[in-house]
């Protein structure tokens, strides 16, 4: 070997020695810091458990046929409640309850409170139609209207009364 191939690695090995205990001391010096950015009594707290399991758990369960499928029965979750919304006493009542949303802005296509023009071809169909389509529900060539407004627990003849409260503001 010549004298500059000696130099070129003597120079070589000294760069590669000095570029891995760089690395090491980088190596230290991280460990150095996440041990002390890390506080292990957070880890043993209970509510970081309740909360990693939470995350962490599976959510769906498969019943396998031919297994014992016992603790997989279906309970409502906890964080759920039924909410009973308040039954309106009248037709007035009722419009501002559950009519409004869309026959005081026209939302598909429904003829709005007080508009005599859109009411008067409906109002013509007589108030059996009307009952029938607020009832049971109506999709037309120009809107949708859906059975009792939305609002299935209301009874029958309270829906009526909504529609005689609309019919009166529409003629």
């Amino acid at each position: 070997m010549s004298k500059h191939d000696t130099h070129f690695l003597n120079t070589f090995s000294v760069i590669i020695g000095l570029l891995i205990v760089v690395a090491i001391m980088i190596l230290a010096f991280a460990r150095v810091v996440a041990g002390r950015t890390q506080i292990p009594e957070t880890y043993a707290d209970p509510k970081y458990v309740d909360a990693v399991a939470d995350r962490t758990a599976p959510f769906v369960h498969v019943a396998v046929a031919g297994k014992d499928n016992s603790a997989l029965k279906i309970e409502a979750p906890a964080q759920l409640e039924t909410i009973a919304l308040a039954v309106p006493a009248d037709g007035p009542a009722l419009y501002d309850a559950v009519c409004k949303t869309c026959h005081a802005t026209g939302l598909v296509g429904s003829p709005k409170l007080g508009d005599h023009t859109a009411w008067a071809p409906r109002i013509a169909q007589g108030k059996a139609m009307l009952y029938e389509h607020a009832l049971k529900g109506y999709a037309g060539k120009v809107g949708v209207m859906p059975a009792k407004g939305g609002r299935t627990d209301l009874s029958d003849e309270l829906v009526k009364q909504g529609v005689d409260y609309l019919v009166s503001k529409g003629q």
